[in-house]
């Protein structure tokens, strides 16, 4: 495409870079979670129930950034497989609350030693200043695309309270 051409130009598109390096960071989290047994979505499931204790699927799905079904499908195995309980009764309505066994937080310990360790090579190039900035931009991005804090909504307008 000439640069001539209405579009996004990829070389400068904030947004392609920020896939490009969603993917690489993907990509770097698997190789060191295979030998593990991991995949980044069975990762992500076990890393949210050691911070927040009895998720839902759905809540789980969401926080993985994967669908009902794909969790479901996860967590019938990492149950089956002794990594997590799941209520057989659901205490309030229907969602099923899952939680880690100690299988499951042995297992986190090292995937998350080895994610840590893609992260520090991701940011190797950075400054504690430069890191920072970063979060703060990123994070920036996320509210303004939810409509949140008063940013635009993508339509130009600033959402009504």
């Amino acid at each position: 495409m000439s640069r001539d051409t209405v579009g996004i130009d990829l070389e400068t598109s904030l947004g392609y870079l920020l896939k490009e390096a969603s993917s690489a960071l993907r990509t770097a989290m698997e190789e060191v979670l295979r030998p593990l047994g991991m995949s980044v979505t069975h990762y992500s499931c076990l890393e949210l129930l050691a911070q927040r204790p009895g998720l839902s699927n759905s809540e789980l799905a969401r926080g993985a950034f994967v669908t009902r079904q794909t969790m479901n499908v996860l967590l019938q195995a990492l149950e089956r497989d002794g990594f997590v309980t799941r209520a057989t009764e659901a205490p309030v309505g229907k969602a099923l609350p899952t939680r880690l066994t100690p299988r499951g937080r042995r297992s986190l310990q090292k995937a998350t030693a080895a994610v840590r360790g893609v992260e520090l090579r991701m940011l190797a190039g950075m400054t504690d200043t430069e890191q920072a900035d970063a979060l703060r931009s990123l994070q920036s991005m996320v509210r303004a695309l939810r409509g949140e804090n008063g940013s635009e909504n993508g339509n130009g307008e600033t959402p009504s309270p």
